[in-house]
C-alpha cells in the first residue's frame, strides 16, 4: 500500500505532522523531491524538530527512511539533521539513500546568493538552498549523481569540466567573486562519497521489493501545488514538481501503486516570499495578530524564519491545489489557530476584469484578480483538546463543512493543535 501525503497550498501546510503521525503504522517513509530548502516542523514526544532532508516520520525505530532519486540532496544536510536527532534521544533511523539521487554542490548555494544578489529589487525570494542551480544543472545533465562518487576516472574528467563551466559563468555574470578550485572540489566529493557509502542503495529495486511484500509506504512531498513549476504560480515557484503524481518518478515506483493521496490543508493560507497572493490580508495588525497565532509559536518559516504572509482562506486555490494533486481526502489543519475571531472572511471567488471565477488561472489573470469574500461566524473559544468532531462548537463544524464543500472532497481528519496525536477523525 502507498499513500501520499502533499500540500494543497503554498507549502507550510502541517505535512510534517501528518506524516509523522501516519509513521506509526507505515514501513517505509520516502522523499521523492526538493531538497533543504522548506523545513517539515514536527512536534512529537522526543520534542520539536524542523527536518529538512530527513522524512517526517523518521521518529519511529520501525521505519525505514529513503531519501529518492528526485530528491535535491544535500549531503552534509542530511547529517547535520542525524545528528540533531539523535542528540535529542531519538533512535539513530535506518537510512537509504538512491544511487540514483544528485547532489547539492556547495557552488549551487554560493550561485543561489549571488544570483539573488545580482537580482536585487526583481530576486525570486530564494531560501539560498542552491535548489534552482541544482535543478537547472540536473537538466543540463552537469549534475552530480550519487553513484558517480565510486567512480573515480568519471568524477575527476567531470569535476575538471564542470570546474571549467562554473568559471566561466563567474566571470561573466558574477565579476569579482572567487574561482572553483578543482582540487578543492574533488576533496569535498571524496569526503561525500565517505559520509554516505555505508546508505546507498538501489531505492528503487527496494521500494519494488517492498511493494511485493505488502509494506506500507508513505511519500512525502514538500512545499505545495501552488508552488510547482508547471502549476503553480509561476514562476514564483520551486525547481521540482510538488504533485503526488511526480511521486512515482522521485521515488521509482508505478504510478498505479499510489492508491491513497492525502492533502495537506490549511484552515486560512499563508505564503512566504513574493508572489500573487489574492486573499492575502492587507492590514498589518491583523495580520500579524494571525501570524504570531498561528502554528507552534508562529507563522515563521521553518528553513529562512521569515515571517509569512498571512492570508483568509482561499477556497478557489485550496480547491485547484486539491485537485492537482487528486487527492483522494483533505486533512485541514491549524484551524484551533482561529478560535479567537468574532468572524471569519472566506474567499470564495476571484472577480477578474469584472467578472467573478471559481476556476484558478494562470499568473498573468491572477495578478489582475480580486478576492470575493463570504463572511462565517467564528466559534470564539479553544478547541485544543477536543478529540471527537461532534464535540467541536457548531460554528466551528459549519466553517470545516463549508470548505469541505467547496474543495469538493471529504475532509477526513482536523488538526487542532501542533502535536502527534492532536487530530480529530471524522467518519467520511
Amino acid at each position: 500500500m502507498v499513500k501520499a501525503v502533499v500540500g494543497a497550498n503554498w507549502g507550510d501546510e502541517g505535512k510534517g505532522k501528518i506524516t509523522d503521525m501516519l509513521g506509526e503504522t507505515a514501513d517505509i517513509i520516502v522523499r521523492f523531491q526538493g531538497g533543504s530548502n522548506a523545513g517539515h516542523t514536527i512536534v512529537n514526544d522526543y520534542g520539536k524538530f524542523a527536518l529538512h532532508i530527513l522524512p517526517s516520520g523518521v521518529f519511529y525505530d520501525h521505519t525505514t527512511s529513503v531519501i529518492g532519486n528526485g530528491v535535491a540532496f544535500s549531503v552534509p544536510a542530511l547529517f547535520k539533521e542525524v545528528n540533531d536527532i539523535v542528540e535529542k534521544g531519538v533512535p539513530m533511523p535506518k537510512i537509504k539513500v538512491s544511487d540514483r539521487a544528485q547532489i547539492v554542490m556547495p557552488y549551487h548555494v554560493l550561485f543561489d546568493e549571488y544570483e539573488e544578489e545580482r537580482l536585487k529589487g526583481a530576486a525570486f525570494g530564494s531560501t539560498k538552498s542552491g535548489i534552482a542551480p541544482f535543478y537547472s544543472d540536473k537538466y543540463s545533465k552537469i549534475g552530480f549523481q550519487v553513484s558517480e562518487l565510486f567512480d573515480e576516472e568519471t568524477l575527476v574528467k567531470k569535476v575538471a569540466s564542470v570546474v571549467e563551466k562554473k568559471n566561466l559563468i563567474i566571470k561573466s555574470l558574477y565579476p569579482g567573486k572567487p574561482l572553483l578550485d578543482e582540487a578543492e572540489l574533488l576533496k569535498t566529493l571524496h569526503e561525500y562519497r565517505d559520509m554516505v557509502a555505508p546508505y546507498v542503495t538501489d531505492t528503487a529495486k527496494f521500494l519494488k521489493d517492498a511493494i511485493k511484500e505488502g509494506k506500507t509506504i508513505l511519500l512525502e512531498g514538500q512545499l505545495g501545488t501552488l508552488k510547482d513549476p508547471d502549476f503553480g504560480i509561476y514562476p514564483m515557484v520551486t525547481s521540482s514538481s510538488t504533485l503526488a503524481a511526480y511521486g512515482a518518478i522521485g521515488a521509482g515506483i508505478p504510478p498505479y501503486e499510489i492508491k491513497n493521496i492525502i492533502a495537506v490543508c490549511k484552515a486560512y493560507s499563508s505564503a512566504v516570499g513574493a508572489g500573487e497572493f489574492v486573499s492575502e490580508i492587507l492590514d498589518e495588525d491583523q495580520a500579524k495578530e494571525l501570524r504570531d497565532r498561528g502554528g507552534d509559536g508562529g507563522e515563521y518559516g521553518a528553513t529562512t524564519g521569515r515571517p509569512r504572509r498571512m492570508g483568509w482562506f482561499d477556497c478557489v486555490a485550496s480547491r485547484y491545489g486539491v485537485q492537482m494533486q487528486s487527492a483522494t481526502e483533505v486533512v485541514l489543519t491549524v484551524l484551533d489557530v482561529l478560535g479567537y475571531l468574532d468572524e471569519i472572511p472566506v474567499c470564495v471567488g476571484y472577480e477578474i476584469n469584472g467578472e467573478v471565477t471559481k476556476d484558478f488561472p494562470v499568473t498573468t489573470k491572477l495578478a489582475k484578480a480580486k478576492p470575493v469574500y463570504k463572511t462565517l461566524p467564528g466559534w470564539k473559544c479553544d478547541i485544543r483538546g477536543i478529540k471527537n468532531y461532534e464535540d467541536l462548537p457548531e460554528n466551528c463544524r459549519n466553517y470545516i463543512e463549508f470548505i469541505e464543500k467547496e474543495l469538493e472532497t471529504p475532509i477526513t481528519m482536523v488538526s487542532n493543535g501542533p502535536g502527534r496525536h492532536e487530530i480529530i477523525y471524522r467518519n467520511k
